[in-house]
């Protein structure tokens, strides 16, 4: 969103997908402070064990790529982390305003 602002996208500005990606955002930041895993990544598990994995069975490329998008730290970490960026998505409502009604 503060990207496509700065670049001039006008879709970044739909008013609906601000408000359901904020709804999201702010929901998961919730999820952390209640120390939930978010639904997704339940589901992901709960996928991989019916699918009889024990353990991550990639690829070199799928081994590494996984260890840069799946961190281990401590779980204040993660609160923070989702925290900052609800606060971040939050803000961009006013950084670049939503169209109301029709995107002009």
């Amino acid at each position: 969103v503060l990207l496509g602002g700065a670049l001039g996208w006008r879709w970044v500005r739909h008013a609906g997908l601000r408000a359901a990606h904020l709804g999201l955002m702010l929901f998961i930041a919730v999820q952390a402070w209640l120390g939930r895993l978010c639904p997704l990544t339940v589901w992901e598990q709960d996928l991989r064990r019916s699918a009889g994995e024990t353990g991550h069975r990639e690829s070199f490329i799928g081994h590494w790529l996984s260890r840069l998008l799946y961190w281990e730290a401590p779980w204040w970490v993660f609160v923070a982390a989702y925290t900052a960026f609800a606060a971040l998505v939050g803000l961009a409502w006013w950084w670049v305003r939503p169209f109301r009604g029709r995107t002009p």
